[in-house]
């Protein structure tokens, strides 16, 4: 009898110990496994997220769920039902968030997202770990291949731009100088991670740096930026997807006129009832095309704090002004003009407010904006304001 109780406990503890090595040889044979460190709880769910598209890059809501794991007591976790790919694959891991749709993805402030963009090459195990509050600034992959390594760099990289432009930062919109600090400051952390693309030799990072310039999809300030990108990858990887849809988008009749243009010779209405045409209202040197508004706070301050310093020191060696006004009420326009001391130049407007067809030739909707053309129309830099633009015109009025 003794012995009979003596095997039927062995024979538990040996189905114990043989159902615990399956638990145990689950959780460790996975190709994406991990550890998240910070878990409060059991039940923390991580999710694997394939985009459909470039667009659905790094985009909340849009992504696929195609896996999901459960974190354990001890922060370990292993997708269980990954697809067969053929060839490397791009995935996002995922924090679930409280009260959010599995494919929620955190985009506002990189130092909070919740989720980290990976490439994963079936058969070849990723083994991955993570902090809870930091998600993808704190991600690390044990021997990354090239291409994760340079997805980390490219995640550092965003990081730093964002602390070091964007982050704590608060501008006061209604004030011109306000929003055009806020432009600015934009444009520098986007500047960051448009050379990180310019210069990596990886395609699926770079198309991350470029949907991180503008997780809202809006490169009007940056279409230069797209064209090159779709140049630069059309020669290397033709046929990926992502190239295509991105050469789609970057077709330069769909953007705005870009520097190196020359830009358009449109006949303007004016304030005094004429018409201009542009290319013969080019100064000798350097033209500003501005398009502003009475009622765009930023215009008016770089009207009186900007222009009108600079056409009085050098209108005379050859700098003109060329100004487009969104306006629909032409006293308002006229009183603004008078004002800021813009009458100084030539003013032109179809008195159609946002739907000037000025805009819509130059494919532009926003202001304040302005290009700066050479004496034969060529466009040498555009949307350059305050103090950049003051040094931008000292330097070109100075060259010997």
């Amino acid at each position: 009898m003794m012995y009979k109780m003596i095997t039927s406990t062995f024979k538990k503890i040996t189905i114990y110990f043989l159902i615990s090595g399956m638990v145990v040889s689950c959780q460790t044979h996975s190709d994406i496994s991990g550890k998240i460190e910070g878990t409060t709880k059991e039940g923390t769910i991580i999710y694997l997220i394939a985009p459909p598209s470039l667009r659905g890059v790094g985009a909340t809501y849009h992504g696929t769920v195609i896996d999901s794991a459960v974190v354990d007591a001890e922060g370990h976790f292993g997708f269980r039902r990954l697809p067969e790919f053929e060839g490397p694959k791009f995935l996002e891991i995922a924090m679930k968030q409280t009260g959010k749709a599995p494919n929620y993805l955190h985009t506002d402030d990189p130092s909070r997202s919740n989720y980290m963009p990976i490439i994963w090459r079936p058969g070849e195990p990723l083994v991955i770990s993570a902090r809870t509050n930091e998600f993808q600034k704190s991600f690390s992959v044990e021997q990354p291949s090239e291409a994760n390594r340079a997805l980390l760099d490219l995640r550092d990289v965003h990081q730093e731009a964002y602390l070091t432009h964007l982050a704590g930062k608060q501008w006061d919109i209604e004030d011109g100088s306000g929003l055009l600090e806020k432009e600015h400051a934009i444009s520098q952390f986007q500047a960051e991670l448009i050379e990180f693309a310019d210069n990596t030799p990886h395609l699926i990072p770079a198309m991350i740096a470029l949907r991180w310039v503008s997780p809202e999809h809006y490169y009007e300030r940056v279409p230069e930026f797209l064209v090159r990108q779709c140049n630069k990858w059309q020669q290397q990887q033709p046929g990926h997807p992502w190239v295509v849809e991105l050469c789609k988008i970057s077709d330069p009749a769909q953007l705005p006129v870009l520097v190196g243009d020359v830009f358009p010779n449109l006949n303007l209405p004016t304030m005094d009832n004429d018409t201009l045409a542009v290319q013969n209202e080019l100064g000798s040197r350097l033209t500003i095309i501005d398009l502003w508004a009475s009622w765009c706070a930023p215009c008016r301050k770089e009207n009186r704090e900007v222009l009108v310093p600079l056409w009085d020191q050098y209108h005379e060696q050859g700098l003109q002004v060329i100004a487009y006004g969104l306006e629909s009420d032409a006293a308002r326009w006229r009183a603004a003009v008078e004002r800021d001391g813009a009458d100084r130049w030539p003013q032109a407007s179809d008195l159609q407010g946002d739907d000037a067809p000025f805009l819509a030739q130059l494919r532009i909707q926003t202001i304040p904006a302005n290009f700066i053309v050479d004496d034969k129309g060529i466009i040498v830099a555009k949307n350059v304001h305050g103090s950049a633009l003051v040094q931008l015109v000292n330097d070109y009025m100075n060259i010997p």
